[in-house]
């Protein structure tokens, strides 16, 4: 039996986002009441490659790009309230179907040394600044004068290559509020900043069976149980229950590998919170660049990972911080010159919808490419300059193989209904002069 040839780039997009998947998702959210003039299909394309890559900036844009691939004439009131806690729904749905087809396709592999955890998932966000008039609903954090801003939440998962979870919240709400451990994180790395550091998710995320990677806040001097590694035994008794700062200045630019204890309140339980503590491995490796010590704490063992392992696995952070580059500079999640929420939400799930989509298609390229040793050199911003610079094309494919097709006639009728300025009374200058 020949083996299965490998799916098109248009037959994978169509077995992400199956049409029958978006017109049915579309009736459950309240999309599309009654098949008329908006097709689910379309509108999820046109957001998708549209907006999402900066190609239509506006909701007239939009409409038009709307019209020139359904070949169906709107009203502009009749565009402007599709964008309905209806259609926000339908994104978000998209959104979270998205996330689990990626899933299903690991974009990557864990390296020898990690093959023993299931992911590396990196939490973090982003703030998206909004009209002042939104101040009520997205509150700003110490802002001097009345702003608002939406807080974009994502967790990044280091296999999939994409997303694993996104949620939105008020620009106020605090980083920590917006992770949630749970049994999911079972065999799982979690880097986190210090925006989420917290003894006590620490705790948790041990007791779930997961596993953590983050810097150790400044104020924090935690007391040395034992070193591990770095130091002669010796001075490895001579540091033993001194606090961490004490002991840093005496390393000279050495590397050291210690336990140390930390404190922390467990839940309230009927209005109580029980005191407890935990041992935790402190790692610090001297940076030569920045002349100091970088001090991390983590739950993996030293045979599994040493301690510049940790150091460089801390610093695969700076991926999330490239993937909000990406949908910021190149899918359009900061263009929101709205005061419409819907409109907000709704562009917000469009731009993930773009950076989903563009991950997939990443996926393909580099599984497919003849030369492995050059896979490299697909660098993740490189790449959606690409995909956003092709986006149009790819819509046109796409809709074709979803049986629309556009022809001269086509063209020619979105030039005449396009062209036509709405404003019927409006005088128009010369009219007398030239026809």
């Amino acid at each position: 039996m020949s083996p299965r040839p490998p799916p098109t780039l248009g037959d994978s997009l169509r077995e992400m986002f199956p049409e029958e998947w978006l017109r049915q998702t579309a009736k459950e959210t309240g999309l599309i009441v009654r098949e008329r003039k908006i097709d689910p299909v379309i509108i999820f394309w046109v957001l998708t490659l549209g907006f999402g890559v900066r190609l239509q900036r506006t909701l007239a844009s939009l409409k038009r790009d709307y019209e020139k691939e359904s070949n169906k004439t709107l009203s502009d009131s009749s565009w402007y309230y599709r964008f309905t806690p209806e259609l926000v729904e339908f994104l978000h749905q998209c959104v979270i179907h998205g996330i689990e087809e990626l899933a299903k396709e690991p974009g990557r592999k864990l390296s020898k040394k990690l093959e023993n955890f299931q992911d590396v998932l990196i939490q973090d966000s982003t703030i998206v600044r909004l009209h002042s008039s939104l101040a009520d609903k997205f509150p700003a954090a110490r802002a001097r004068t009345v702003a608002a801003g939406v807080k974009v939440g994502v967790m990044v998962s280091a296999v999939a290559n994409g997303p694993k979870t996104v949620a939105l919240y008020s620009e106020k709400t605090a980083e920590i509020k917006t992770l949630k451990i749970g049994p999911w994180i079972k065999d799982r790395i979690l880097l986190v900043d210090l925006g989420f550091y917290k003894n006590q998710m620490f705790a948790r995320v041990g007791e779930n069976g997961g596993y953590f990677v983050s810097r150790i806040k400044k104020n924090m001097d935690p007391i040395l149980v034992s070193v591990e590694e770095g130091l002669s035994k010796t001075k490895s008794k001579e540091f033993a229950e001194k606090p961490v700062s004490e002991c840093i200045k005496q390393l000279s630019g050495k590397d050291i590998d210690a336990v140390v204890k930390i404190a922390f309140k467990r839940r309230a339980y009927k209005g109580k919170q029980k005191r407890d503590e935990m041992l935790v491995r402190l790692v610090a490796v001297y940076n030569d660049e920045d002349e100091k010590h970088h001090i991390y704490i983590t739950n993996i063992q030293k045979d599994v990972l040493n301690a510049k392992d940790i150091a460089k696995l801390y610093g695969a952070r700076w991926d999330i911080e490239l993937l909000f580059k990406e949908l910021k500079s190149k899918y359009a999640l900061d263009v929101l010159e709205t005061k419409n929420v819907q409109v907000i939400e709704a562009l917000i799930w469009t731009a993930m919808l773009t950076l989903i989509v563009s991950r997939r298609i990443y996926s393909i390229v580099r599984n497919s490419t003849a030369h492995p040793e050059k896979m490299a050199q697909y660098t993740q911003l490189r790449w959606s300059t690409i995909f956003a610079e092709n986006a149009s094309d790819l819509l046109t494919v796409i809709l074709n193989r979803c049986g629309i097709q556009k022809t001269f006639e086509t063209i020619m009728s979105v030039y005449e209904s396009q062209a036509l300025d709405p404003h019927v009374n409006r005088e128009r200058f010369r009219e007398e002069l030239f026809l």
